[in-house]
């Protein structure tokens, strides 16, 4: 598979797990009323688990058993550094929303981008982990 294919599917694998991770989050933050940074981890962990196995199986093709040290846990570690810096950012921009807004909704939009920001600081990074690192092997072409 060339690396555009990858990085074609990788890119709708991230469109499909932040559709998910954001319809997630406002559930979490709008309609329950949870706190910013408790709905940024649940929503975090909720798209987590369909991104691991679509950029697995469809983006770079990989079949059969996971391989926990060079898969499993490298995705799980980079997706809890990247909710870290979301949840960080989140809790701020939760309170500054607090501060600064008394729509819900408006504060909604603010906690909600300041999640996307920190997952988009580290796109770039996980494709190249992922296509360098985790997913390859004799099957996968490098550029």
């Amino acid at each position: 598979m060339t690396l555009w294919r990858r990085l074609f599917r990788y890119s709708a694998v991230s469109v499909a797990a932040i559709v998910i991770g954001q319809v997630a989050l406002v559930g979490y933050f709008y309609f329950l009323h949870w706190s910013a940074r408790p709905a940024t981890i649940a929503a975090s962990i909720t798209s987590g688990v369909p991104a691991y196995y679509l950029n697995r199986r469809w983006a770079w093709g990989k079949s059969g058993r996971s391989h926990v040290l060079r898969e499993v846990v490298p995705f799980w570690t980079m997706t809890f550094a990247g909710l870290v810096l979301s949840a960080w950012l989140a809790g701020y921009a939760g309170k500054f929303g607090q501060d600064h807004f008394d729509s819900r909704a408006m504060q909604t939009v603010i906690v909600d981008g300041a999640s996307i920001a920190a997952f988009g600081a580290l796109w770039v990074l996980k494709f190249v982990v992922f296509d360098r690192f985790m997913f390859t092997s004799e099957t996968t072409v490098a550029p």
